[in-house]
């Protein structure tokens, strides 16, 4: 691993990098898809910054490697989405620093449970929550639908 890896909260800074590492990891896995359908990533800031929700960034040597987020599903549910790690950097455990500080959150805010979704090809997402604990309780559509109660 480069350097020291630390886990902050989002700046208005960080939003051209956050997007453009999400959207590179998205465009890795959907050769075709479509930016524009994701607005939310174009003012992270106002989209991820609401009571109950926190948008997280993990840099190394002072660059922004990682993202993650986490929002509101329902009454005491959270929801972690834009979970992201830069090429050059996964495999270090990058993601499930991340994802447990999107946790630590989520019992914070007073959520009894937390989900997430992905599609039920990206087999290295399905394995990474497995490994986090969330189990599968939907499949349909071409995704998997999982969570983990708090």
């Amino acid at each position: 691993m480069g350097g020291e890896i630390t886990i902050r909260p989002f700046f208005p800074a960080d939003q051209e990098r956050a997007q453009e590492l999400i959207l590179a990891g998205l465009s890795e896995h959907f050769p075709s898809f479509n930016p524009e359908l994701n607005s939310d990533l174009n003012n992270i800031l106002d989209n991820y910054t609401r009571p109950g929700c926190a948008f997280l960034v993990a840099e190394s040597d002072g660059i922004l490697v990682g993202t993650g987020a986490l929002i509101v599903e329902a009454e005491q549910i959270g929801r972690i989405v834009r979970v992201s790690v830069g090429v050059s950097h996964r495999r270090q455990g990058i993601g499930r620093l991340i994802t447990d500080h999107l946790l630590k959150l989520a019992r914070y805010y007073g959520y009894r449970q937390v989900v997430v979704e992905t599609n039920d090809d990206w087999f290295d997402a399905i394995r990474f929550y497995q490994q986090c604990g969330f189990v599968e309780y939907d499949h349909s559509d071409g995704e998997i639908h999982m969570m983990l109660r708090l």
